[in-house]
């Protein structure tokens, strides 16, 4: 990329296996990245940096070959944005590395049935939250490469500034923890639970601070109805970002799920007075209501859901009108 000067870049082969004449069968890409460590460079900063890259490198090569040989040339999307969306659809895969203290080598694979993989996509594409939080995680990982170019060029100067070289660590983190952020979606998207709340934990490890992998690992114990331990991340990512809507959402779920009914109606006003047009969140506090016998306000709540797009939340006002 633009932001290291010393990158030197090996594309190999890229290997395309076919099952018959149809897209019916894998297609297999195989990238060679080399990434020449500067002399603030660890083995760890330089293998985080290196896997990014190449990670990018062979999603880049099955977004180019699915927006020419699949219909994912009719979405009318940016190559950008195939390829962000493909890496939580697709696994990566590093096949062999080796680090030479200057250099850090690395190949990586990815394989992927077109047609599963483009189906997929067509699914994703329709849920702004995931694709959102795959946005966000490429995004944050784009500053985190602007972030590490500027701080190589300052130490380049000034190689004894520790508060520096404690930055350069942190952005190289943020590296890290958004390739097991994007894992953690990998596992939830196929059902994995617990190696999605592994991947989770891993990014919480590089990022503290990092809101959405404490929410979605909450959402993973919600799955395996660990609701305890759901609350807790979803607290820890509420005292992260005091206005994060979906995690007092998501609270307000697992406080449900417990029966603590008041505790949910509580979160679940808290995420419609952060966000007014939270259509899932007005549907949910409904079905309180309803469940209460409290009608007039299940009414209301529905309402607001159908008018902001929720289809549960039209279904749900239909049945609320006809037997009040």
């Amino acid at each position: 990329m633009r932001y290291f000067m010393k990158i030197t870049l090996v594309v190999v082969f890229i290997v395309f296996l076919f099952a018959g004449l149809s897209h019916a069968g894998n297609v297999t890409f195989i990238k060679e990245y080399t990434y020449q460590a500067s002399e603030i460079d660890s083995k760890v900063t330089a293998r985080a940096i290196a896997v990014e890259q190449v990670k990018r490198l062979v999603l880049e090569e099955l977004g180019t070959y699915l927006m020419s040989e699949t219909e994912v040339k009719n979405m009318q999307l940016a190559k950008d944005t195939v390829v962000t969306l493909s890496a939580g659809i697709v696994q990566s895969e590093i096949l062999s590395e080796k680090w030479n203290g200057e250099n850090y080598w690395l190949k990586a694979k990815v394989a992927a049935d077109p047609a599963e993989t483009t189906k997929a996509l067509q699914r994703l594409v329709k849920d702004k939250e995931k694709t959102g939080e795959l946005e966000d995680a490429r995004k944050k990982a784009d500053e985190a490469f602007k972030e590490i170019a500027r701080l190589k060029k300052e130490l380049a100067a000034v190689k004894a500034d520790k508060n520096k070289q404690k930055e350069y660590a942190k952005a190289v983190n943020t590296l890290s923890a958004t390739d097991w952020f994007k894992k953690g979606k990998l596992f939830s998207n196929a059902n994995k639970y617990d190696e999605a709340i592994d991947a989770y934990g891993k990014a919480i490890e590089f990022d503290i601070y990092y809101t959405k992998a404490y929410n979605n690992r909450g959402i993973a114990y919600a799955k395996k109805e660990q609701y305890d331990k759901a609350i807790l991340d979803y607290s820890k990512a509420i005292e992260i970002d005091p206005t994060y809507a979906k995690a007092y959402y998501n609270r307000g779920i697992a406080y449900r799920k417990k029966g603590q009914n008041d505790r949910a109606i509580e979160d679940y006003n808290k995420a419609i007075e952060i966000d007014p047009n939270y259509a899932k969140a007005y549907n949910n506090r409904g079905n309180i209501y309803k469940n209460n016998g409290q009608y007039g306000r299940a009414i209301s709540d529905f309402q607001k859901a159908c008018d902001f797009g929720d289809q549960k939340g039209c279904e749900n006002l239909q049945k609320a009108l006809k037997n009040r």
